[in-house]
Protein backbone atom coordinates (compact mmCIF):
# COMPACT_ATOMS: atom_id res chain seq x y z
CA UNK A 1 0.00 0.00 0.00
CA UNK A 2 1.28 3.44 -0.90
CA UNK A 3 2.02 5.34 2.31
CA UNK A 4 1.62 8.66 0.48
CA UNK A 5 -1.89 9.96 -0.07
CA UNK A 6 -2.90 12.62 -2.55
CA UNK A 7 -5.19 15.18 -0.97
CA UNK A 8 -6.88 17.77 -3.14
CA UNK A 9 -7.87 21.21 -1.92
CA UNK A 10 -10.08 23.83 -3.51
CA UNK A 11 -8.70 27.38 -3.90
CA UNK A 12 -11.11 28.46 -1.14
CA UNK A 13 -9.67 25.88 1.25
CA UNK A 14 -6.09 26.96 0.54
CA UNK A 15 -7.06 30.61 0.99
CA UNK A 16 -8.86 29.75 4.24
CA UNK A 17 -5.63 28.25 5.62
CA UNK A 18 -3.85 31.56 5.01
CA UNK A 19 -6.74 33.52 6.55
CA UNK A 20 -6.82 31.17 9.56
CA UNK A 21 -3.14 31.87 10.19
CA UNK A 22 -3.74 35.62 9.86
CA UNK A 23 -6.69 35.36 12.26
CA UNK A 24 -4.51 33.47 14.74
CA UNK A 25 -1.73 36.07 14.46
CA UNK A 26 -4.18 38.95 14.96
CA UNK A 27 -5.78 37.25 17.97
CA UNK A 28 -2.37 36.79 19.58
CA UNK A 29 -1.62 40.48 19.01
CA UNK A 30 -4.91 41.91 20.35
CA UNK A 31 -5.39 39.26 23.04
CA UNK A 32 -8.97 38.38 22.17
CA UNK A 33 -11.02 36.31 19.74
CA UNK A 34 -11.67 37.79 16.30
CA UNK A 35 -15.03 37.02 14.74
CA UNK A 36 -15.51 39.65 12.02
CA UNK A 37 -13.32 40.64 9.09
CA UNK A 38 -13.07 42.92 6.08
CA UNK A 39 -11.15 41.13 3.32
CA UNK A 40 -9.57 42.79 0.29
CA UNK A 41 -9.28 41.41 -3.23
CA UNK A 42 -7.92 42.61 -6.59
CA UNK A 43 -10.21 45.11 -8.31
CA UNK A 44 -10.49 42.85 -11.37
CA UNK A 45 -12.06 39.96 -9.41
CA UNK A 46 -15.47 38.96 -10.77
CA UNK A 47 -18.52 38.07 -8.66
CA UNK A 48 -17.66 34.37 -8.39
CA UNK A 49 -14.08 35.15 -7.32
CA UNK A 50 -15.37 37.58 -4.70
CA UNK A 51 -17.81 34.98 -3.42
CA UNK A 52 -14.99 32.42 -3.27
CA UNK A 53 -12.94 34.90 -1.22
CA UNK A 54 -15.88 35.39 1.13
CA UNK A 55 -16.34 31.61 1.41
CA UNK A 56 -12.66 31.25 2.35
CA UNK A 57 -13.21 33.69 5.20
CA UNK A 58 -16.23 31.72 6.38
CA UNK A 59 -14.27 28.44 6.27
CA UNK A 60 -11.60 30.19 8.38
CA UNK A 61 -14.26 30.84 11.02
CA UNK A 62 -14.93 34.51 10.40
CA UNK A 63 -17.98 36.59 9.60
CA UNK A 64 -16.94 38.46 6.46
CA UNK A 65 -18.56 41.87 6.77
CA UNK A 66 -17.38 43.08 3.39
CA UNK A 67 -15.10 42.31 0.46
CA UNK A 68 -13.44 45.49 -0.79
CA UNK A 69 -11.11 46.25 -3.67
CA UNK A 70 -7.42 46.56 -2.78
CA UNK A 71 -7.02 49.97 -4.51
CA UNK A 72 -10.11 51.21 -2.67
CA UNK A 73 -8.60 50.06 0.63
CA UNK A 74 -5.39 51.93 -0.21
CA UNK A 75 -7.35 55.10 -1.00
CA UNK A 76 -9.19 54.79 2.32
CA UNK A 77 -5.85 54.39 4.12
CA UNK A 78 -4.66 57.67 2.62
CA UNK A 79 -7.94 59.37 3.53
CA UNK A 80 -8.41 60.46 -0.07
CA UNK A 81 -12.19 60.52 0.39
CA UNK A 82 -11.81 63.42 2.84
CA UNK A 83 -9.15 65.60 1.24
CA UNK A 84 -11.34 67.85 -0.89
CA UNK A 85 -14.83 68.44 -2.19
CA UNK A 86 -15.78 67.43 -5.72
CA UNK A 87 -14.65 64.39 -7.68
CA UNK A 88 -11.07 63.26 -7.16
CA UNK A 89 -9.35 60.99 -9.69
CA UNK A 90 -6.74 58.68 -8.20
CA UNK A 91 -4.32 56.23 -9.80
CA UNK A 92 -3.23 53.34 -7.57
CA UNK A 93 0.12 51.82 -8.62
CA UNK A 94 0.52 48.45 -6.89
CA UNK A 95 3.81 46.63 -7.52
CA UNK A 96 4.44 43.66 -5.24
CA UNK A 97 6.57 40.54 -5.11
CA UNK A 98 4.93 38.71 -7.97
CA UNK A 99 2.15 40.86 -9.41
CA UNK A 100 1.55 44.36 -10.74
CA UNK A 101 -1.86 46.03 -10.68
CA UNK A 102 -2.83 49.56 -11.60
CA UNK A 103 -6.28 51.05 -11.06
CA UNK A 104 -8.02 54.36 -11.59
CA UNK A 105 -10.58 55.39 -8.96
CA UNK A 106 -13.08 58.21 -8.94
CA UNK A 107 -13.86 59.39 -5.41
CA UNK A 108 -16.69 61.78 -4.62
CA UNK A 109 -18.57 62.38 -1.36
CA UNK A 110 -17.27 59.14 0.15
CA UNK A 111 -18.21 57.02 -2.87
CA UNK A 112 -15.40 55.01 -4.47
CA UNK A 113 -15.79 53.87 -8.06
CA UNK A 114 -13.19 51.78 -9.90
CA UNK A 115 -13.06 53.29 -13.38
CA UNK A 116 -10.56 50.82 -14.88
CA UNK A 117 -7.92 48.24 -13.97
CA UNK A 118 -4.88 46.87 -15.75
CA UNK A 119 -1.58 45.23 -14.88
CA UNK A 120 0.64 42.21 -15.27
CA UNK A 121 0.09 39.13 -13.10
CA UNK A 122 3.65 37.99 -13.87
CA UNK A 123 5.66 41.08 -12.96
CA UNK A 124 7.05 41.94 -9.55
CA UNK A 125 9.96 41.86 -7.15
CA UNK A 126 10.71 38.20 -7.86
CA UNK A 127 11.49 39.10 -11.46
CA UNK A 128 14.03 41.68 -10.28
CA UNK A 129 15.53 39.03 -7.99
CA UNK A 130 15.75 36.61 -10.92
CA UNK A 131 17.74 39.13 -12.94
CA UNK A 132 20.19 39.56 -10.06
CA UNK A 133 20.54 35.80 -9.61
CA UNK A 134 21.29 35.36 -13.31
CA UNK A 135 23.82 38.22 -13.18
CA UNK A 136 25.70 36.74 -10.23
CA UNK A 137 25.61 33.18 -11.59
CA UNK A 138 27.43 34.65 -14.58
CA UNK A 139 29.92 36.47 -12.37
CA UNK A 140 30.62 33.31 -10.35
CA UNK A 141 31.22 31.36 -13.56
CA UNK A 142 33.61 34.01 -14.90
CA UNK A 143 35.58 34.11 -11.66
CA UNK A 144 35.72 30.41 -10.81
CA UNK A 145 34.89 28.63 -14.10
CA UNK A 146 32.04 26.80 -12.38
CA UNK A 147 28.34 26.84 -13.30
CA UNK A 148 26.09 26.74 -10.22
CA UNK A 149 22.79 27.06 -12.10
CA UNK A 150 22.06 23.34 -11.75
CA UNK A 151 22.62 23.29 -7.99
CA UNK A 152 19.27 24.10 -6.34
CA UNK A 153 20.73 24.76 -2.89
CA UNK A 154 23.40 27.15 -4.17
CA UNK A 155 20.88 29.04 -6.31
CA UNK A 156 18.46 29.27 -3.38
CA UNK A 157 21.13 30.72 -1.09
CA UNK A 158 22.23 33.15 -3.79
CA UNK A 159 18.61 34.23 -4.33
CA UNK A 160 18.22 35.03 -0.63
CA UNK A 161 21.35 37.20 -0.78
CA UNK A 162 20.10 38.90 -3.95
CA UNK A 163 16.74 39.75 -2.41
CA UNK A 164 18.53 41.26 0.58
CA UNK A 165 20.77 43.29 -1.74
CA UNK A 166 17.75 44.53 -3.70
CA UNK A 167 16.16 45.82 -0.49
CA UNK A 168 19.42 47.49 0.54
CA UNK A 169 19.67 49.28 -2.82
CA UNK A 170 16.36 51.04 -2.20
CA UNK A 171 18.16 53.22 0.33
CA UNK A 172 21.89 52.75 -0.42
CA UNK A 173 24.02 53.14 -3.53
CA UNK A 174 25.93 49.87 -3.02
CA UNK A 175 24.99 46.46 -1.61
CA UNK A 176 27.23 43.55 -0.69
CA UNK A 177 26.64 39.90 -1.56
CA UNK A 178 28.23 37.56 0.97
CA UNK A 179 27.55 33.81 0.77
CA UNK A 180 29.88 31.46 2.63
CA UNK A 181 30.71 28.20 0.83
CA UNK A 182 28.25 28.90 -1.96
CA UNK A 183 29.50 26.06 -4.15
CA UNK A 184 32.20 23.42 -3.72
CA UNK A 185 33.56 25.23 -0.66
CA UNK A 186 33.97 28.57 -2.46
CA UNK A 187 33.00 31.71 -0.52
CA UNK A 188 31.27 34.20 -2.80
CA UNK A 189 31.88 37.82 -1.78
CA UNK A 190 30.99 40.58 -4.21
CA UNK A 191 28.97 43.78 -4.49
CA UNK A 192 26.60 45.59 -6.81
CA UNK A 193 25.76 49.27 -7.28
CA UNK A 194 22.28 50.68 -7.55
CA UNK A 195 23.16 51.89 -11.05
CA UNK A 196 24.03 48.36 -12.19
CA UNK A 197 20.88 46.94 -10.55
CA UNK A 198 18.82 49.51 -12.46
CA UNK A 199 20.63 48.70 -15.69
CA UNK A 200 19.92 44.97 -15.27
CA UNK A 201 16.20 45.58 -14.69
CA UNK A 202 15.50 48.76 -16.68
CA UNK A 203 13.28 47.04 -19.27
CA UNK A 204 11.14 45.53 -16.50
CA UNK A 205 10.86 48.87 -14.69
CA UNK A 206 9.85 50.63 -17.90
CA UNK A 207 7.30 47.93 -18.72
CA UNK A 208 5.13 49.17 -15.82
CA UNK A 209 4.22 52.25 -17.85
CA UNK A 210 2.34 50.21 -20.49
CA UNK A 211 -0.43 49.16 -18.08
CA UNK A 212 -0.52 52.71 -16.65
CA UNK A 213 -1.15 54.12 -20.14
CA UNK A 214 -3.77 51.47 -20.88
CA UNK A 215 -5.68 51.97 -17.64
CA UNK A 216 -5.89 55.72 -18.30
CA UNK A 217 -7.09 55.01 -21.82
CA UNK A 218 -9.72 52.55 -20.56
CA UNK A 219 -10.89 55.04 -17.94
CA UNK A 220 -10.98 57.78 -20.63
CA UNK A 221 -8.90 60.05 -18.41
CA UNK A 222 -5.88 62.13 -19.42
CA UNK A 223 -2.85 61.73 -17.16
CA UNK A 224 -2.92 65.47 -16.42
CA UNK A 225 -6.36 64.98 -14.81
CA UNK A 226 -5.09 62.53 -12.17
CA UNK A 227 -5.18 64.25 -8.77
CA UNK A 228 -3.18 61.67 -6.81
CA UNK A 229 -0.77 58.88 -7.72
CA UNK A 230 -0.62 56.41 -4.82
CA UNK A 231 2.12 53.78 -4.41
CA UNK A 232 1.47 50.45 -2.72
CA UNK A 233 3.40 47.18 -2.68
CA UNK A 234 6.96 46.67 -1.46
CA UNK A 235 8.53 46.97 -4.92
CA UNK A 236 7.48 50.64 -5.12
CA UNK A 237 10.37 51.32 -2.73
CA UNK A 238 12.74 50.96 -5.71
CA UNK A 239 13.79 54.55 -6.56
CA UNK A 240 14.03 53.95 -10.32
CA UNK A 241 10.44 52.67 -10.46
CA UNK A 242 9.24 55.85 -8.75
CA UNK A 243 11.42 58.01 -11.01
CA UNK A 244 9.98 56.44 -14.18
CA UNK A 245 6.42 56.87 -12.93
CA UNK A 246 7.06 60.47 -11.88
CA UNK A 247 8.52 61.23 -15.30
CA UNK A 248 5.42 59.76 -16.99
CA UNK A 249 3.20 62.07 -14.94
CA UNK A 250 5.29 65.09 -15.94
CA UNK A 251 7.03 65.47 -12.58
CA UNK A 252 4.01 64.81 -10.35
CA UNK A 253 5.26 63.40 -7.04
CA UNK A 254 3.65 60.04 -6.15
CA UNK A 255 2.10 59.75 -2.70
CA UNK A 256 4.07 57.28 -0.58
CA UNK A 257 3.53 58.55 2.96
CA UNK A 258 2.12 55.23 4.21
CA UNK A 259 4.18 52.02 4.41
CA UNK A 260 3.46 50.45 0.98
CA UNK A 261 3.34 46.97 2.51
CA UNK A 262 0.64 48.01 4.97
CA UNK A 263 -1.57 50.49 3.09
CA UNK A 264 -4.17 47.95 1.89
CA UNK A 265 -4.45 46.24 5.29
CA UNK A 266 -4.63 49.65 6.99
CA UNK A 267 -7.49 50.70 4.72
CA UNK A 268 -9.35 47.45 5.40
CA UNK A 269 -8.92 48.04 9.15
CA UNK A 270 -10.34 51.57 8.81
CA UNK A 271 -13.32 50.18 6.88
CA UNK A 272 -13.86 47.50 9.54
CA UNK A 273 -13.79 50.14 12.27
CA UNK A 274 -16.38 52.18 10.37
CA UNK A 275 -18.65 49.17 9.79
CA UNK A 276 -18.54 48.17 13.46
CA UNK A 277 -18.76 51.71 14.78
CA UNK A 278 -15.52 51.32 16.74
CA UNK A 279 -13.49 53.98 14.98
CA UNK A 280 -13.65 57.36 13.31
CA UNK A 281 -15.59 60.46 14.18
CA UNK A 282 -19.23 60.56 15.14
CA UNK A 283 -21.48 60.26 12.13
CA UNK A 284 -18.65 58.88 10.01
CA UNK A 285 -19.92 55.30 10.00
CA UNK A 286 -21.98 55.93 6.86
CA UNK A 287 -19.54 58.24 5.12
CA UNK A 288 -17.93 55.62 2.88
CA UNK A 289 -19.84 53.87 0.14
CA UNK A 290 -18.03 51.30 -1.95
CA UNK A 291 -18.76 50.66 -5.60
CA UNK A 292 -17.08 47.99 -7.67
Amino acid sequence: MNKYQVKRFTPEEISSMVLSKMKETAETFVGKEIKNAVITCPAYFNDSQRQATKDAGTIAGMNVMRIINEPTAAAIAYGLDKKSSGEKKVLIFDLRGGTFDVSVLAIEEGVFEVKATNGDTHLGGEDFDNRLVKYFIGEFERKYKKDISGNARAVRRLRTACERAKRTLSSASVANIEVDQLYEGIDFYTSITRARFEEINIDLFKSTIGPVSRVLEDAKIDKSSIDEVVLIGGSTRIPKVVEILKEFFNGKEPNKSINPDEAVAYGAAVQAAILTGTGGKAGESKSISLER
